[in-house]
């Protein structure tokens, strides 16, 4: 994996931060640290579609941090398992996975 999927990947993990800031977020302390996470997800998306195909970037970003949050709320908020969603985010992730891949495909063929 390059470093450029490693910041789409590192972005989507902040943007789960700060999906879950803007919903808990109670002080000054917690509301930094979410526009902080804000900045820093959009800061190395915005470098990874300086490489990759934006379309692709983003579609990556948004499925992996809504996947992320999903299963944040699971493990750290108590939120019900609900078998029907966990299998939506499984053919979410598909569609990532099928796209990166997609996007490896073509770069052989440009070179």
């Amino acid at each position: 994996m390059n470093t450029t999927w490693l910041s789409v990947i590192i972005a989507s993990l902040f943007e789960v931060g700060w999906v879950i800031g803007l919903k808990h977020a109670d002080g000054l302390a917690e509301w930094g640290a979410t526009a902080l996470a804000i900045l820093v997800s959009f800061a190395l998306m915005i470098r990874a579609a300086r490489t990759l195909p934006a379309g692709t970037v983003y579609a990556v970003f948004v499925g992996l941090g809504t996947a992320g949050t999903v299963l944040a709320d699971i493990v750290f908020f108590d939120a019900p398992i609900q078998i029907a969603k966990i299998a939506w985010i499984g053919v979410l992730l598909l569609g990532v996975v099928g796209l990166k891949l997609l996007s490896k495909a073509k770069k052989k063929e440009a070179a």
